[in-house]
């Protein structure tokens, strides 16, 4: 990997924070960029060498902009998410009060709002605009999907003096942010292009944890704890919940962690057969033989080549994204044939919060942690780094450049600790391809 960050020039401005550069002095100190965080912080099995390491995230004694003639811009594409606001309010709170910028524009329905002739014109985020917007889900900008023009995204910046734009949003989101940083930099521009990671899927390339994701979870386990009470309030009930992620498991995963309810949980990363004696219908018949009851969370993305035939087209939203077929309706209907065909009485029902989750406000933590990576996001931006995004990397706040970013995710690794601390918690097989017995651990 390459993790070094781009700059727009040298950074020659005295800083106008209030901030040291002595250790033991009781102040506040500067970031310097010879601040590493290493990627690996667990050795064994791998060639001895040198490891890579990200910049550390953080304010720099120099800036790159004067601070009292910048303008900055602020744009949330892609799903709605727990934290936009937060996020949003702390960069204007961050660059009017702490830096002294005078303007900061808010871009509208995502990068819609960047181009000319859309309708939607740009407003002006003040602080007594901003105020408690952080109380509310949701996005006060608006949100789109979807590429857009990006010479006239380019252009838009240039006619109205952006030096620093903000970039909310996911993968895609990040993509787009790499494609404007690369035209302004072909362009010989002076606009800084900084990602702030905003996912509840978790699933961002490089960085730990994305903003809204704990907030998602934590949601989830209010669907799990309903599913599990309706289950155990009839002979062979099943609660089969349905959360977000779709190449990705991460709140399937934590949410039955942190709930232990759980009895089954399928993600995308791990495959699994509906027939069989090693497939889901006879695990879900023998689980409710031997504990009367099954709680089941599935991510959307799971079981996806149950649903599709071979010959079907692939269909696409604006995004690029894979348009998924309902899983959890699916499984619910083929759960229910199954135990019917098979004289098992039954009672399931099914929970899908996904759309309360996504428009709920972040909770305390989450909060903190959108803070947190809105000031970051501004400390780089004003000391000229560009064409990278802040992140989260072994506990600690870091930059990392768009081009290592763009065109992976993060996904669970089957082997991981995360994936085993499921399988612990539900008790369910460790391989659907070899073993599909039931444990007799947890309620």
């Amino acid at each position: 990997m390459d993790l070094r960050i781009t700059n727009l020039g040298a950074a020659k401005r005295r800083s106008p924070l209030a901030l040291s550069t002595v250790r033991g002095d009781r102040v506040c100190n500067f970031v310097s960029d010879d601040e590493r965080v290493l990627y690996r912080v667990v050795t064994g099995g791998e060639p001895a060498g040198v490891d890579e390491s990200f910049e550390r995230a953080g304010p720099r004694e120099h800036v790159y902009f004067e601070p009292k003639t910048l303008r900055a811009g602020i744009v949330t594409c892609g799903g709605l998410c727990p934290g936009t606001n937060t996020v949003i309010r702390t960069a204007v709170m961050e660059l009017t009060y702490s830096y002294g910028v005078s303007t900061v524009y808010g871009f509208r329905y995502g990068f819609a709002g960047l181009v000319p002739g859309s309708g939607y014109e740009p407003i002006e985020l003040t602080p007594e605009l901003v105020d408690d917007i952080h109380h509310h889900g949701g996005t006060i900008l608006g949100s789109s999907r979807g590429p857009q023009d990006v010479g006239a995204m380019v252009e838009t910046l240039e006619r109205m003096g952006i030096g620093l734009l903000l970039v909310l949003g996911g993968d895609g989101t990040m993509r787009g942010a790499d494609e404007l940083y690369r035209e302004i930099t072909h362009r010989g521009l002076p606009i800084s292009v900084i990602g702030v990671p905003k996912t509840i899927d978790n699933d961002i390339h490089l960085v730990e944890k994305t903003f809204g994701f704990e907030t998602a979870f934590s949601i989830a386990i209010q669907a799990i704890r309903s599913a599990h009470t309706e289950a155990k309030g009839y002979l062979n009930g099943i609660g089969l919940v349905r959360l977000m992620g779709r190449q990705s498991g991460y709140i399937a995963a934590s949410a039955a962690i942190a709930e232990p309810d759980v009895n089954l949980v399928l993600v995308p990363e791990i495959p699994f057969s509906l027939d069989g004696e090693r497939g889901l219908l006879a695990w879900i018949e023998r689980r409710l033989a031997t504990r009367r009851h099954a709680v089941i969370v599935v991510a959307e993305g799971a079981g996806q080549d149950l649903l599709h035939e071979e010959t079907e087209a692939i269909e696409t939203d604006a995004s690029g994204n894979v348009l998924l077929r309902d899983v959890g309706r699916f499984l619910k209907k083929r759960i229910s044939d199954h135990l019917t065909a098979r004289k098992v009485s039954h009672s399931l029902k099914y929970i899908d919060p996904s759309y309360m989750i996504r428009s709920a406000p972040a909770n305390p933590n989450d909060s903190i942690f959108c803070s947190s990576l809105a000031r970051d996001a501004v400390h780089a931006g004003m000391c000229g780094k560009t064409g990278m995004l802040v992140g989260l990397w072994n506990n600690q706040f870091t930059n990392v450049p768009l081009r290592e970013v763009v065109g992976r995710r993060n996904t669970i690794d089957p082997e991981g600790d995360l994936w085993l601390a499921v399988l612990e918690s539900t008790g369910q097989p460790s391989d659907w391809g070899s073993s599909c017995e039931t444990r007799t651990k947890g309620e």
